[in-house]
């Protein structure tokens, strides 16, 4: 595993401060797998196994719970990374975090960005992971592809990004996370 710089992520005090009262946040990390192929960057992303309890069938990073042995959000994305897709962590040249995203179901994520260097083979846990895919860095920094939506949910209206590609719907945390990677590779 190779380290470029770490981008330094919002700090939990904010992150905890928008949460009700009461309501501590369970730390998460994933990783957000840039891969370096010939032509292009492109993010492998995966599809949740419909009978999973937190999320099931949606579009993913890999990653999950903060563990007790975990000593950073870093160990957490690329053990989590390794269990979900089988993916070598010293494929992964770590490039930095972006600011912590906090989910509607109470976690609290560190989205940590890597650049994955092929080749590299995947062994998706079937338990968890139904598909893995790769998507164009160029869609996700299109600002055309960048929708808003909005919808009520026990009471309350929430809005969300969603990014279509193809047949799979990239939505909540997951385009939340691909817009703060678009707004820090994007600004001036």
């Amino acid at each position: 595993m190779r380290s470029v710089f770490l981008h330094v992520a919002m700090p939990a005090t904010e992150i905890e401060e928008a949460l009700p009262a009461g309501l501590t946040p369970i730390p998460a990390a994933v990783l957000v797998p840039l891969v370096a192929r010939p032509d292009a960057l492109t993010v492998l992303l995966t599809r949740r196994t419909d009978h999973l309890h937190h999320h099931p069938g949606q579009i993913s990073f890999p990653g999950g719970r903060v563990e007790e042995h975990d000593l950073s959000p870093v160990m957490t994305a690329l053990r989590e990374t390794e269990e979900e897709i089988g993916l070598d962590p010293e494929r992964v040249e770590l490039l930095g975090a972006l600011p912590d995203y906090l989910t509607g179901t109470g976690f609290r994520v560190t989205p940590v960005v890597g650049l994955v260097h092929p080749p590299f083979e995947l062994e998706l846990d079937a338990f968890e992971v139904a598909e893995a895919f790769e998507v164009p860095l160029a869609f996700f920094l299109d600002p055309a592809n960048h929708q808003r939506h909005r919808m009520e949910h026990e009471g309350r209206v929430r809005e969300f990004y969603a990014m279509p590609y193809g047949d799979h719907f990239i939505w909540g945390a997951t385009a939340g996370m691909l817009i703060s990677l678009y707004r820090f590779l994007m600004q001036d």
